[in-house]
């Protein structure tokens, strides 16, 4: 007669390396177990404190390296109240502009062992203020934000924050405030102006301006222009054509047919940014509108391919990658505690004239 066996339970598994969640995220306890010391020495060896017997930290590194264990940034910094990271929070990752600022502020950054956490707003203030809501709790050890366009929300996470932050592109009030807010940029309103002039000086007397995006920096370009025309007693508010489109060169050709069909007696278009003058030069070229003979044609930021165009742009040189590093060396001495010389910045601008005015 056969005997007939209970059914046994599978083996348990005596590799302690294992991580028991169920995630499979291997933790500190994990490590620590591994090895048969505490949570608290696995941390401490890992971090390189010297009271750790160095055959101990040899073992428990191995051990973490075997396991395949990464510290978990949000709660180390949670725990220690530092953080090596820097919420980096920018209007788009398209725009070679921008792209050129992340380069230069991560080089600083990184440098002085600190990382770029990096957000989009989209140019929208309550994309922006859900980033705030999102990455304060991890408590960055500073900030570093495009501009001053905050909402009212955004500001008080801010200010309730008390975290180090620097604004970048543009600059704050220049009133006697004992406290400026600290940032690095430019006169956005000043160099709309001077390119404005420029073309003022050149005899142009019918000047249009044509933006896209219509954010806050190019409003205030716009400003400039409105004011410098203003003083020469040109200004007419019929010349703005705006659209809340993002600049693009196709949106520069459309914007250059709609201000010609509304104004023909034109003699000089300022383009908001470079990327919509091209497109205009390049609609110009199409339509055999001699430029800059019939109308001039300016921009703004000074980007790749503007001093290759036909005729070469006429533009505003912005210092992208100068704001981008002072405004990193800026935070670093905000986030060791070390006093700012000159807590508003400006790095000025160039008005760099070529053959299209």
């Amino acid at each position: 007669m056969a005997t007939k066996l209970a059914p046994t339970s599978p083996p348990r598994s005596t590799d302690k390396s294992r991580s028991p969640r169920a995630s499979g995220r291997v933790t500190l306890s994990d490590v620590a177990q591994s090895v048969g010391v505490s949570a608290m020495t696995v941390s401490r060896a890992l971090r390189g404190e010297r009271r750790v017997d160095p055959e101990l930290v040899t073992k428990i590194q191995a051990a973490a390296q075997r396991m395949g264990y990464v510290p978990d940034p949000a709660a180390r910094a949670l725990a220690s109240q530092k953080s090596s990271q820097v919420l980096l929070l920018v209007p788009l990752l398209s725009n070679t502009l921008f792209v050129e600022l992340i380069e230069s502020i991560h080089q600083v950054l990184f440098a002085a062992g600190y990382h770029a956490l990096i957000g989009v707003t989209h140019y929208d203030p309550a994309e922006e203020e859900q980033l705030l809501r999102t990455y304060l709790p991890l408590r960055p050890a500073g900030l570093l934000l495009t501009g001053f366009d905050h909402s009212p929300a955004a500001r008080q996470l801010l200010a309730e924050s008390k975290i180090p932050c620097v604004h970048m592109m543009e600059l704050g009030s220049e009133g006697p405030e004992p406290q400026p807010t600290p940032c690095v940029g430019f006169s956005q309103t000043q160099a709309g102006a001077a390119i404005t002039r420029h073309l003022l000086e050149r005899g142009h007397k019918r000047i249009g301006f044509c933006a896209g995006q219509l954010d806050a920096r190019v409003m205030q370009r716009a400003a400039g222009w409105r004011a410098e025309l203003e003083q020469q007693g040109l200004y007419d508010p019929a010349l703005e054509v705006l659209s809340p489109q993002p600049t693009s060169m196709a949106l520069g050709a459309e914007l250059l047919q709609q201000a010609l069909q509304r104004h023909p007696d034109l003699d000089a278009l300022f383009f908001c940014n470079d990327d919509i003058a091209q497109g205009a030069l390049m609609e110009a070229l199409r339509r055999d509108i001699p430029v800059p003979e019939r109308l001039a044609i300016t921009g703004f930021n000074d980007l790749p391919g503007s001093d290759q165009m036909l005729p070469p742009l006429t533009t505003v040189r912005t210092p992208r990658g100068a704001i981008g590093a002072e405004s990193a060396r800026m935070l670093l001495s905000l986030m060791q505690g070390k006093p700012v010389e000159r807590p508003r910045l400006d790095l000025g601008y160039e008005l760099v004239i070529r053959q299209s005015s």
